[in-house]
């Protein structure tokens, strides 16, 4: 991967475009192709047909933050919505995007950037300055549950935004931030005409109680490419074209994008949507391993689809993990057992990853140990502590916490008869999870460790794991985290005690001196701009991680990418990878 030249962010930066907003040809293999089509009149009704897991827990960006909602309603305006700015994936620099223009202090503290002219919302209305002011007064307002809260400070002394003239925003740093640009890169509007007189009249706690996915579609405005017509539970999701989008955005020959007219997306578990895709019935997959790409090329051979598969492209963009409920008041004994940090060192070691990478993975994958991700190769230290698969290690550990002896089941227990296991809970329809959650079960049962695999519906497994207080409703999870910058570091609402995923630990206050210690690293990270340093407190961090060893990690799997051939617009091949994808969705169209 390319690593974005910090050396640059940091001087005084000042670009201008063109209104629109173009999108480069440069970021489709099929641009002379779709612009040909559109030269003849184009297609006027093209249907990109995708799956998902799960459907969305709210319409509401501010308080969403799980990866259905993120997928769908809330992750195409944070994603596609009108960003101040974006990354040039050939440069892999940040280009001006909803701003025309933008300059940087000598200091690199304060970031001006200018409104392009011509914003639009999806009713028709401009998108004003009021708009992305109003995003951030709601964003840090303490009050509210959200997940952008903690992104705004650094080290406690908060990141500032005002207005710079009548179409300017001023973004004043307390210290030179590395992930500047991703700050204000990815600062988005929220649409006034529906949150400035919620806010105004009933604070966070009104802006909290609206959008949920009871809510009129009808009711939703948006800044991205698509609108949301229709949802059906557990069915589908039906998004068509924001008609004012394409007013300032277009295609190097001036053609108004997107080129679909909609976007249609079923709910399916894993195995239901490998089925749609072999049936033709849904026009983009990722294969989840090998045996799956297997499958799709099966049918490729035997004529039932004509598709692309592209297997083994890098290292997942997301790290999976199992963690362990710290705040259990209502059983000590458990609640004990997990914030101790040899127990959890003993579990890792009684995680056999091979395993994972074998039977799950199609050893298209690779043991995880580290909170860094694998395919960000600069950030990541191969040299990360690692508790292997070592059952002798792990027993060891157990017997110094007084897990001496079994019971009459062959669990372990201690001198009190208190038997050693724990629920292992992961989402319902994810193949791969479930597959790997009985994996683990079955090891640590051969070992004396009594896991009780269970699956639970994605958004109520989020609503557990997301809880707060003395006594949350379960005892360990097995989820994934995916996205964040191209740069470290990234992740606030993860790493510092206060944070909303501060998974293990919610009660707002750290409990270990490892905790305190990742937090101070990581703001040291985010003010170091001197890439070498920024790389040594990278690999610190990931080492303390590894010693208070909160999360499990398992492992990191190779991306692998499918599309029908009827569907053009991915990116030229040496731009596909699981921090791009396989292409830009604004840029896709249908033969």
């Amino acid at each position: 991967m390319k690593q974005v030249a910090l050396g640059v962010l940091f001087t005084i930066l000042s670009a201008a475009y063109a209104q629109p907003f173009v999108w480069r040809d440069a970021w489709s293999s099929d641009a002379a192709e779709v612009q040909a089509m559109m030269a003849d009149g184009g297609a006027s009704e093209m249907t990109l047909r995708v799956a998902s897991l799960g459907g969305p827990r709210t319409f509401n960006r501010f308080i969403s933050t799980e990866s259905a909602s993120a997928n769908t309603v809330v992750g195409i305006e944070e994603t596609l919505g009108a960003g101040l700015l974006t990354i040039d994936p050939v440069t892999d620099e940040w280009i001006p995007y909803a701003a025309s223009s933008f300059e940087v202090s000598e200091d690199g503290t304060v970031i001006d950037v200018t409104l392009r002219d011509g914003l639009m919302w999806s009713d028709g209305t401009p998108i004003t300055l009021d708009d992305y002011l109003l995003t951030y007064t709601i964003e840090t307002d303490p009050e509210l549950d959200g997940p952008h809260y903690d992104g705004w400070f650094i080290d406690d002394e908060p990141i500032t935004v005002e207005a710079n003239g009548e179409r300017g925003l001023r973004f004043t740093f307390p210290t030179a931030d590395r992930i500047a640009f991703t700050i204000v890169g990815t600062h988005i509007p929220t649409p006034s005409q529906i949150f400035a007189d919620v806010y105004a009249e009933g604070g966070a706690d009104a802006v909290e109680a609206i959008l949920g996915t009871e809510t009129d579609p009808s009711e939703l405005i948006f800044s991205a490419p698509w609108v949301l017509s229709e949802y059906v539970p557990d069915e589908r999701l039906i998004f068509v074209r924001n008609p004012h989008y394409g007013e300032w955005n277009v295609d190097e020959s001036g053609n108004p994008l997107p080129y679909l007219s909609e976007r249609r997306e079923v709910i399916a578990d894993q195995a239901a949507q490998l089925n749609l895709y072999l049936a033709g019935e849904i026009d983009i997959y990722a294969p989840a391993n090998l045996d799956e790409v297997g499958a799709i090329n099966v049918a490729a051979l035997n004529g039932d689809i004509d598709a692309t598969i592209l297997e083994n492209v890098s290292p997942s963009r997301s790290s999976s993990f199992y963690t362990f409920n710290w705040n259990l008041a209502s059983d000590p004994f458990k609640e004990s057992v997990f914030q101790d940090a040899r127990f959890r060192k003993a579990m890792s070691h009684l995680t056999d990853r091979e395993a994972i990478v074998e039977l799950v993975n199609g050893g298209a994958a690779a043991p995880a140990y580290s909170n860094v991700y694998q395919v960000l190769d600069f950030w990541y230290n191969p040299d990360v502590t690692k508790y292997e698969f070592d059952p002798e290690a792990a027993l060891a550990l157990l017997a110094e916490m007084g897990f001496t002896e079994t019971n009459e089941d062959g669990f372990l227990v201690d001198a009190n008869g208190n038997e050693l296991g724990f629920t292992l809970a992961t989402n319902a329809g994810n193949a791969n999870r479930e597959q790997t959650i009985q994996i683990i079960a079955d090891t640590m049962r051969e070992f004396g460790v009594n896991v009780e695999p269970t699956t639970l519906d994605f958004n109520l497994l989020v609503d557990q794991l997301l809880s707060e207080g003395d006594d949350r409703p379960w005892e360990s999870i097995l989820i994934s985290l995916s996205g964040g910058s191209r740069d470290w570091p990234f992740g606030t609402n993860s790493y510092t005690c206060t944070g909303n995923l501060h998974m293990y630990n919610r009660s707002n206050e750290c409990m270990t001196p490892e905790e305190t210690r990742i937090e101070e690293l990581f703001f040291e990270g985010r003010s170091t701009l001197d890439n070498a340093r920024a790389q040594e407190i990278s690999y610190e961090l990931q080492d303390t991680f590894a010693s208070l060893q909160p999360m499990v990690y398992t492992v990191s799997p190779l991306v692998h990418f499918s599309w029908l051939d009827e569907v053009g617009g991915n990116y030229p091949d040496e731009l596909i990878n699981s921090i791009n994808g396989s292409r830009l969705t604004v840029l896709t169209f249908k033969r």
